[in-house]
């Protein structure tokens, strides 16, 4: 049974979130019913990292087992037109046959997040299911510094939702940056996995921070407390992206992020 992977962009704003849910449209779903409807073949995606509702994705990764062969880009058009056709706010990127060895989750070696803000008094229309729009003047080098705190191993328990399946709160983060140009804030992270909802968790308490009511100590302290008690409020999902997975060589096919449980 031949497997393939998809490279997977979509609009997270009409859906539940990537997972098939019981409770409304999912990005999952809407895949695997245009799949479905090729064929007649059910089959069951697996994707590198669950979005929740209201996240977008430039580079989220899946893969499917498939009884027939398919020529991948015969593949990736078919699916894209059932998609189109449905008005699914989702595009497949890039398709291709992979050994069944490879798993869209378990093969990830590393993945990246953007999360967006648009920090201005007045309020925001074109992209106003993009990014947090946050009206009061942010530092963004306090966020910056205040980020690096939180760059390494650690126990992430503070930053992470109380429905959260982890059993281990213990995660490596490689990069949380702090960037601005004009009145857009990027917080880019990455690490090989994340916890639920926990870049989410680092901007809305990153955003405290460039406010000025925490220092580059309370995030510290916030982060040993080990306590979700202790952390700033969630930032809102419209403004996190889901950039690029990595998987060692088989990365190129993938978006960079310069040009999951969800976070």
């Amino acid at each position: 049974m031949p497997r393939y992977r998809m490279l997977v962009e979509y609009d997270g704003a009409p859906y539940v979130g990537w997972q098939r849910q019981d409770n409304g449209h999912s990005v999952q779903g809407a895949i695997e019913k245009a799949i479905f409807s090729m064929g007649g073949e059910a089959i069951a995606l697996k994707a590198a990292g669950r979005t929740d509702s209201g996240v977008h994705a430039f580079g989220q990764v899946c893969h499917a087992d498939l009884a027939r062969h398919w020529k991948a880009e015969t593949l990736m058009n078919a699916v894209n037109a059932y998609l189109a056709q449905a008005n699914e706010r989702i595009a497949i990127l890039h398709a291709e046959e992979v050994p069944e060895t490879f798993d869209a989750r378990f093969s990830a070696t590393k993945r990246h997040y953007l999360y967006r803000i648009i920090n201005r008094p007045a309020p925001i229309a074109i992209e106003a299911e993009r990014a947090w729009h946050v009206k009061k003047p942010l530092d963004h080098e306090r966020m910056h510094a205040a980020a690096q705190q939180l760059v390494g191993y650690h126990d992430f328990n503070t930053f992470r939702s109380t429905r959260c399946q982890a059993r281990n709160p213990r995660r490596t983060i490689d990069r949380l940056d702090v960037t601005r140009t004009g009145e857009l804030i990027e917080i880019r992270a990455s690490a090989q996995s994340f916890l639920h909802n926990q870049i989410r968790s680092f901007a809305g308490t990153l955003k405290l921070v460039g406010e000025g009511l925490w220092s580059v100590d309370d995030v510290r302290e916030a982060l040993e407390a080990r306590d979700r008690t202790r952390c700033g409020p969630v930032a809102p999902p419209h403004g996190l992206f889901f950039m690029q997975v990595d998987y060692g060589d088989l990365s190129t096919l993938l978006r960079s992020s310069d040009d999951d449980e969800e976070s």
